[in-house]
């Protein structure tokens, strides 16, 4: 039985931040298992068996910078939540640091960028919830993600420019007709 909070939860924390802290000071290219390991107080064998890898570390690292801080704002209205919800998303995402977590995320296995996708759509699915208790028709929460999160992230990772506030509202404005 794992408990809250035990090693293991310590050992994570104590990575992660080392993770952090090491990039701030030397950059990505300096990370290595070692390093991460002397500066977490942990073995490299620690992190070599809970990750497997480096890139494996950096995904986990960059799942856990990706999930949100809080709930969605409530605007008032269906259209007016996701305009706000998808403007901050692209704003977040396609800044330098989101567009690094997003590729560090991808090198991970299958289940980190799973984690990334059930964090948007957690989110989505609260805005739809706010929405229905208000009376709203909304769409469901794969169709939101099809026509709102999707081509934003393809954006992002290949087609960068020229992404705005105004490209995130329209993407919106399309999907509620």
């Amino acid at each position: 039985m794992v408990r809250p909070g035990g090693r293991s939860a310590r050992v994570q924390e104590s990575v992660h931040a080392a993770v952090r802290a090491l990039e701030a000071e030397a950059g990505r290219e300096a990370l290595t298992v070692p390093l991460i390991a002397a500066r977490a107080g942990v073995t490299p064998s620690t992190i070599y068996r809970r990750w497997g890898d480096l890139h494996e570390l950096l995904s986990d690292v960059a799942v856990e910078r990706l999930r949100p801080d809080s709930p969605p704002e409530d605007h008032g209205s269906l259209g007016a939540d996701l305009a706000a919800w998808a403007e901050q998303f692209l704003e977040e995402m396609s800044a330098q640091p989101g567009r690094a977590y997003i590729r560090d995320a991808l090198l991970g296995d299958d289940t980190n960028a799973g984690r990334c996708s059930a964090y948007a759509a957690d989110q989505i699915s609260v805005i739809l919830a706010r929405a229905a208790q208000r009376g709203e028709a909304a769409p469901e929460a794969e169709t939101v993600l099809d026509h709102v999160v999707a081509p934003m992230m393809y954006r992002i990772l290949f087609r960068p420019d020229g992404l705005s506030p105004t490209y995130a509202r329209r993407l919106v404005e399309e999907l509620l007709g």
